[in-house]
């Protein structure tokens, strides 16, 4: 069975501001290296094969964490950059609400937010999906380190999820991951587990505390602990 963990970089300062980071090289702060090292204990007990990672650094050294544990290289992709935020990079959700209403209204609904050199969302889609799908080829257990973002659509797209509609799920915590199997008998993909995370004491313990594990993942949390999403395609993911 092949099987795909999709790992979201530790936290940043940015993410614990809520400042929108795109495609900005913004490094993790020390919580979100913490959770970089916690995380890469319990994935390396699934004895992955290669470790794929987005270029930024936010997601290098949280997979660089695994490299550590595992002795495997971190193969680099650009594809697995977080969406480009054009003009709102680097400022808050209440600076982009205030500066740009009519099209953050707009975001909210799940619409274009046009003009503003945002990455568009089917092109973001496209190229999640080609570089999850050419990871694949590297072994049976393949672990991808990217963003938010691109995590929801690169396992979407691998489930057969239009990029242009809205996700049934939420973003993944900071330093959480996902996994994704092959059924042969079946010749599909199947989401096993989401927002798995490896330490509560790492991972914001006053915000669903159900949706954590303590102790070494076995990346099968029960259906009921996988959360749903809000309306909207984006979820409020902010790299």
């Amino acid at each position: 069975m092949t099987r795909l963990i999709v790992w979201r970089h530790g936290q940043t300062e940015w993410n614990a501001t809520q400042r929108y980071q795109g495609q900005s090289d913004v490094e993790l702060d020390d919580v979100g290296r913490a959770q970089a090292a916690a995380a890469a204990e319990c994935i390396a007990k699934e004895q992955p094969d290669a470790i794929v990672s987005s270029d930024l650094r936010r997601a290098a050294d949280t997979a660089g964490a695994l490299a550590t544990v595992t002795g495997l290289p971190v193969r680099l992709d650009q594809r697995l950059r977080e969406q480009h935020f054009g003009e709102w990079q680097g400022l808050t959700t209440d600076e982009i609400s205030a500066r740009f209403p009519d099209a953050w209204a707009r975001w909210g609904r799940g619409e274009a937010a046009d003009g503003l050199g945002i990455e568009d969302r089917a092109a973001f889609g496209r190229r999640a999906v080609d570089a999850v799908t050419d990871a694949l080829t590297l072994g049976d257990v393949v672990v991808v380190v990217t963003h938010g973002g691109t995590a929801l659509l690169g396992i979407g797209g691998l489930l057969g999820w239009p990029a242009e509609t809205s996700s049934p799920l939420v973003v993944m915590m900071n330093g959480h991951w996902a996994e994704v199997v092959w059924h042969r008998r079946r010749a599909r993909w199947a989401l096993q587990a989401y927002n798995v995370g490896a330490a509560p004491a790492l991972f914001f313990p006053d915000v669903r505390p159900d949706l954590h594990r303590a102790g070494p993942a076995t990346l099968t949390p029960p259906t009921s602990r996988i959360p749903r999403s809000v309306p909207g395609p984006n979820a409020a993911d902010i790299g």
